[in-house]
């Protein structure tokens, strides 16, 4: 898998696309348009006009304008040149099958980036309805967002639940799903201390880059986020993401 430019985010597929540095040398993680003889070609360009910058072009590779936009708008300030700070590195982490128990519905990152956008209403659903009081044998206080059934990949249709651990399957009523987490190996990926939802928004654009820049590969078998008593205080709230990988 190839690198993209952190600046832009142009897959980086041959080296004449690599940006220079003062002595000639290539420079890995800026494009040739973004980065020259060590410097930034704009240095003063700030990321909404770098969107702007690159909009047209995916309108011409056939993206519809406002697909581009958001797609724009979720990716590049993930990127080195624009992220607020550096990140840590994600741990590698083995976890046995869990269930769990909740409410869940269908969605895609395409659709989240819309109005009709499911997964904040389903939060509210969540809290609207008192799952957790519904839930009477608990194995911890935890809250997990599962992401599960994917159709393909990070571009297709997926399930997301929202509920707490159980080992009770009789805790499934006609209201409430159960949903089976396999065993599988995790990259765990923790968010920075700030305020719900905007640091589980960050810590996922933070993912995406990540992958996009590296060899490691997703198995898409359950991906969740991990709501734990470090989220207490939704302004100061630190959240774990957990990607099943090979």
């Amino acid at each position: 898998m190839q690198n993209n430019c952190q600046s832009c985010g142009m897959p980086l597929v041959e080296e004449a696309l690599l940006g220079t540095e003062q002595e000639g040398l290539k420079n890995q993680e800026y494009c040739i348009y973004c980065y020259e003889k060590g410097t930034f070609k704009q240095p003063d360009l700030t990321v909404e006009a770098m969107i702007e910058i690159c909009v047209p072009h995916l309108k011409e590779d056939g993206m519809p304008e406002n697909e581009a936009r958001n797609m724009l708008g979720s990716f590049l300030p993930s990127l080195k040149r624009w992220r607020k700070h550096e990140w840590s590195e994600p741990k590698i982490m083995q976890k046995d099958t869990f269930q769990i128990v909740g409410i869940s519905a269908q969605t895609s990152n395409a659709n989240e980036l819309t109005p009709q956008a499911r997964i904040p209403q389903l939060w509210n659903n969540f809290y609207e309805q008192d799952i957790i009081g519904q839930v009477s044998k608990m194995d911890n206080q935890n809250v997990y967002g599962l992401y599960s059934d994917y159709e393909t990949d990070v571009n297709g249709n997926y399930s997301i639940t929202l509920g707490v651990e159980t080992t009770n399957k009789d805790e499934t009523s006609a209201d409430l799903v159960l949903k089976t987490i396999p065993a599988a190996k995790y990259l765990v990926f923790t968010s920075h201390k700030g305020t719900m939802p905007e640091v589980v928004i960050q810590t996922w654009q933070e993912i995406w880059a990540w992958f996009a820049n590296s060899q490691v590969e997703r198995t898409y078998t359950g991906d969740f986020e991990l709501y734990d008593e470090r989220c207490a205080n939704p302004q100061e709230a630190q959240v774990e993401i957990y990607i099943a990988i090979k």
